[in-house]
Parts: C-alpha cells; structure tokens; sequence
C-alpha cells in the first residue's frame, strides 16, 4: 500500500496478535487511518497520522467515498471484556489512588518490606492471620510506583488495547497497573485466551505493575504453576489453531495467604482448629518452583491497639516513601545505563556475580547459609539482588555487611540462624531448606 493509504478495521475490539510486539502502520508508512470510534483517542497517540472514527463498515464506506456519513448506534463492550470485568481481572490503579500507606498502623517491618519490594521491583509473598493487614498493604503498593515512562506506557496501553479493556476517557495508561483477581478466576483468565481469539489475561493486564494474588493458596493449582513462564521470562505464549500470541508479562507478583484454612495457626490470643496435616496440606498448595521465585518473605502478625498508637508517631506517608523509592530506581537506571535491564530483581545472576559485587566483607554470611543449606544458589542470587536494591534506598554505592544481612533477613523470613542452629537441626532430623 501507499504511504497514504487509509487502514480500515471492521471491529469494535481490537484484533488477534499472532506475535509480540507487532510491526506498527505508522512505521511501515501509512499515514491515514479509520479504527473503531472508541479507540480514537488511544490512535491519536501516534503522531503524525491523521485517524477517522467510525461505528459501523457503512460508516467506513462512506468515508471512503467522500459520501455524507451516516449515523449508527454507540458500539458496546464486548462479551469477554464484560465478562473479565464481572471476574475482576481488570486493573483498578484509579481506584487504589487515594489509598495512603500511613494507614496502615502497626505494621513498620511489613511496611519496610513493601518499600524495598517496590524499590527494586522484587517479588512479596505475606502470611499472616486474617485482619492483619496484609490486602492494606498491598493495595498500597501501586501508589509507592512511580509513572510510566513513555515506552513502558505505550506498551501497557498497547496490551488494554488488544484486551478490549483500555477507557475511551484515558487513552493513555500512565500509572503502573494493579490486578487482584478472584481466587476463583479461571485458567484463560489468569494467564490469557478464549474461546476464538487470545485475549492477555490478569499477568499481562499488570504488565508494569503488580499482580496481586490475595488467598493464594485458594487458587487453583493449574493456575498457580502457570505462573511459572511469565515470572521467569517476563512473557505469556498462548497458542491456538490460528496461531500463537505472545503477550509481555513482567509484573510484580505480590500474594498473600493465611497460615492454614482456618486462618489462626499463629497470632495473639488465636487459637488453631486445623490438623498438622490440613495445615501442611495448604501450606504447601504453593509449589516449590513458585516459592523460591519469591525474593521476599514477610509475616504479618495482628497488633495491638498500643502498637498501633506508638506507631503514629513513625509512620510516613505515601507521598515520602515513594520519594526515597523513586530516587533508588533512578540509582538503578543509572547503573544499569546501555543493558537491558533497569532494576535490581531483573539482572542476571551470573551478571550480578560478576559485575555487581557488594564490598569485599559482605559475602561470608551468604557463603555460610549456602554451606549450611539454608540458601540455594538461586537464592543467594535473589538476596544480592535485595542487597543492592537496600543499598539504593540508603543512598550506599555498594551493598556492604550490613545490607546482605537485612536482605537475608527479608528473603529467608527470619533472622539468618547461625551454622550451629543448622547443626543441631540436622542431628534431631528437622533440617529444612529454602530457596
């Protein structure tokens, strides 16, 4: 076609990507284009084009005849984006935006734990009772993130575009998306598909933004393993008949689950109906591949109403935690200058290992929980990662003793025990591994 040629669609929905992301008109040279009307706006992003909207392919003729248009009715919402929304998949960061993190009282090391995780972008998971606030917390995440930038915007966009799920009043997503679906949400929901074309599903919806699985171990198995792709390469593949789409999938994944069905294993004044078993049987709903892609473990114990008050007098709001995070993602895009990469939980392990040591004295507590086996290799890859991203938020130019020691303190969920410990474990046969 000509360079100005005119690109007409027949749908009210966007169209079926065979791959990720597509060659776009614009840069192959076409300059006119007629979309959907309610996709008007988001087209008006690129510029130099000039964009005709249209409800109907009677409209379209028109426009091409130079004829007078006819009117026709508004084109609805179609039935899978009605439906995703009924299931909750749908990012809702508009809503959580007035969600302040001083809220949230009496919870200092899970707050600290959120910053961190926002800072360098590290996967959380939380376990605690029931009102402890671990859904507070996490609905506060977003507002720790800062804006797009203009790439990773078009980019989310692009994706509620392909969904069908992007408003007619913001073209243009430019805060990072927040998706909490249902433990009940279905397989295609979560991961992408449907019935005739593929559609992305919740872990691309929060491409750039974060994932929250509240109930986690509610969820069902199936789903929970497939999340497995999108945490290690950052994509979804979903193949059909008529070809194979490739959606992004680089989000933060952020859960949350009770200590066992009842919700009481542990807690002030609480009391377990569970049997050792159903309690086991939950706990370990989560499979060991997803667990060890977790950086951060935090407990979220209840407080006291005294706790809550003393805690007044710490508590920051949202507005200055999300400074210090801001900063500390600008020490890491400075670092990470000219690589493909831009925050700490995406670097390489061999790159980290090479490139990005801590100083000199901070290695030997990681070398000791790998000995002890309380630490894989994959694990002292993930607590270097949080090293670096303490550093950050320290305003530090290397992660030294004291930043390994914190992190591996964040990423094994307690104190790093000493070689001792581990000793008098193995001889009463209780030695346990974490990833």
């Amino acid at each position: 076609m000509s360079s100005d040629s005119t690109v007409a669609s027949s749908q009210c929905g966007a169209p079926f990507r065979r791959s990720w992301p597509p060659l776009p008109p614009a840069a192959a040279g076409w300059r006119r284009f007629v979309v959907p009307e309610p996709n008007v706006d988001e087209a008006r992003l690129v510029s130099d084009v000039e964009v005709f909207g249209v409800r109907s392919l009677r409209q379209a003729l028109a426009l091409l005849r130079d004829d007078e248009v006819p009117d026709e009715p508004a084109c609805p919402l179609d039935d899978e984006a009605a439906r995703a929304a009924e299931h909750g998949v749908l990012p809702r960061s508009d809503r959580l935006a007035g969600l302040d993190l001083a809220e949230v009282l009496g919870q200092a090391t899970a707050r600290k734990a959120l910053e961190v995780a926002a800072a360098g972008g590290h996967h959380l998971s939380m376990s605690g009772p029931p009102g402890a606030g671990k859904t507070m917390l996490a609905e506060r995440m977003p507002g720790l993130l800062p804006d797009l930038d203009q790439s990773d915007a078009l980019e989310v966009t692009a994706i509620h575009s392909v969904a069908g799920l992007l408003p007619s009043h913001a073209p243009l997503v430019v805060r990072p998306p927040f998706c909490d679906p249902h433990h009940s949400a279905s397989l295609p929901a979560i991961v992408g598909g449907g019935a005739r074309t593929a559609r992305p599903g919740a872990v691309s919806l929060a491409h750039r933004g974060v994932l929250f699985l509240d109930e986690a171990p509610e969820f069902r198995p199936s789903v929970l393993d497939a999340l497995r792709q999108p945490l290690e390469h950052g994509e979804v593949v979903i193949a059909r008949s008529a070809g194979t789409a490739r959606f992004p999938a680089r989000f933060q994944l952020v859960i949350a689950a009770n200590p066992c069905p009842c919700g009481r294993a542990y807690g002030k004044g609480l009391y377990c109906t569970c049997t050792p078993q159903a309690r086991s049987r939950y706990q370990h709903r989560l499979s060991g591949p997803i667990k060890d892609r977790i950086d951060i473990l935090q407990l979220v114990e209840p407080v006291a109403r005294a706790e809550m008050v003393a805690d007044q007098r710490l508590i920051e709001p949202t507005a200055v935690v999300a400074e210090r995070v801001r900063e500390a993602r600008q020490r890491q895009a400075w670092r990470f200058d000219g690589h493909r990469w831009s925050l700490n939980a995406h670097v390489p392990g061999y790159e980290l290992r090479r490139h990005f040591p801590p100083e000199p004295d901070a290695l030997p507590p990681i070398e000791s929980q790998l000995t002890s086996g309380w630490l894989t290799a994959r694990g002292a890859d993930r607590v270097l990662r949080l090293a670096w991203t303490l550093a950050d938020l320290g305003g530090r130019d290397r992660p030294g003793r004291h930043d390994v020691f914190a992190a591996l303190t964040l990423r094994l969920g307690h104190e790093p025990p000493s070689r001792g410990t581990r000793a008098r474990d193995d001889s009463a046969g209780r030695g346990r591994r974490v990833g």
